[in-house]
């Protein structure tokens, strides 16, 4: 595994970088050799924010890119945390991909038969209707939802659009282009 630690609004001195090595240490032997780790370790600076420490990593697989953040008032805290989520989507991972060898759909290679996950079961379906609105009536209607999204009618353009709010904070628009 090839490890890099990154900082963010942060000094990354030998100690964490040391912590940050052992504990990811343990992905070790459930990754391929040269297997690539990119570790990220910031400080949020918003003083409103109590889990202000944030770890985040991606896992750079043969076939897929594995993500996880974990965020709380301690960094060795933060990397603990980030190391067993991301043990736990190893595990997974390596689970689809035994199954998938088992039934045939894939070669160690990459090569052959291309690998197909079962469909996904949709449990619920819901419609509304889509009233004309600003991208700026659209963002007080997703905050009175208190949902992550918010789908529009785009009272100039008539297409549907999409808002939502952005990890980083603010919101963002998705609007289709034909």
């Amino acid at each position: 595994m090839r490890l890099e630690v990154k900082g963010k609004n942060l000094e990354v001195n030998d100690a964490i970088r040391s912590y940050a090595e052992q504990k990811l240490g343990k992905l070790d032997p459930q990754l391929k050799e040269g297997t690539r780790v990119d570790l990220e370790l910031a400080v949020e600076r918003n003083p409103s924010i109590a889990a202000n420490q944030v770890a985040e990593a991606t896992v750079w697989t043969q076939g897929s890119v594995l993500r996880a953040r974990q965020a709380s008032g301690d960094m060795k805290a933060s990397i603990d945390e980030l190391t067993e989520k991301l043990l736990r989507q190893l595990g997974s991972y390596r689970d689809r991909r035994s199954r998938r060898s088992a039934r045939g759909e894939g070669t160690r290679d990459g090569a052959g038969a291309q690998a197909h996950e079962p469909d996904p079961e949709i449990v619920r379906s819901k419609q509304f209707a889509l009233k004309p609105m600003s991208p700026e009536e659209a963002v007080l209607q997703l905050e009175l939802v208190g949902h992550d999204f918010f789908v529009f009618r785009n009272g100039e353009s008539t297409d549907v659009n999409v808002v939502y709010r952005r990890r980083g904070g603010g919101y963002g628009l998705i609007e289709p282009r034909i």
